[in-house]
């Protein structure tokens, strides 16, 4: 299997306000960039779709390490959130926000051989740095 990993970030102005999205996959020595928004969504749900945005960008099930600055994802992936969320059908006590998307990325899970990491955002990361850029970008189409 492919080895390769995806930096993600989202943005969003207001929550919910204008937001944007961006994600860099890296394999080997090839890097493709890929961006995008909404006029009116939440940040966690601009950074869902960056993960899943850089998950359904690839052809075959591959390998995956996927850093994100997220403490909503990874927490949720890491600490089996979303393992316990599928076997409630996906709900939660009090409702399980954005069940939509968590189960679009449950699904291109299913696929690939997944980690993730939890980097610190606005720091010393490039590829995070450059998700962030491409994530405001985005945003501000609709600001």
């Amino acid at each position: 299997m492919k080895e390769v990993d995806i930096y993600t970030d989202g943005a969003c102005s207001g929550n919910p306000g204008p937001g944007g999205w961006g994600c860099i996959l890296i394999y080997k020595n090839v890097i493709k960039e890929l961006s995008g928004g909404e006029p009116r969504t939440t940040n966690n749900r601009m950074e869902l779709t960056a993960v899943i945005r850089g998950l359904a960008a690839l052809k075959e099930p591959c390998i995956v390490t996927v850093y994100t600055d997220s403490q909503y994802i990874s927490r949720a992936i890491n600490e089996g959130w979303l393992d316990n969320w599928r076997r409630q059908g996906y709900t939660k006590k009090g409702g399980l926000k954005n069940d939509d998307l968590w189960r679009t990325l449950d699904g291109l899970l299913s696929r690939h051989r997944a980690a993730f990491v939890w980097v610190r955002g606005h720091a010393d990361n490039e590829y995070n740095n450059r998700c962030d850029q491409m994530a405001v970008r985005e945003r501000e189409r609709f600001a």
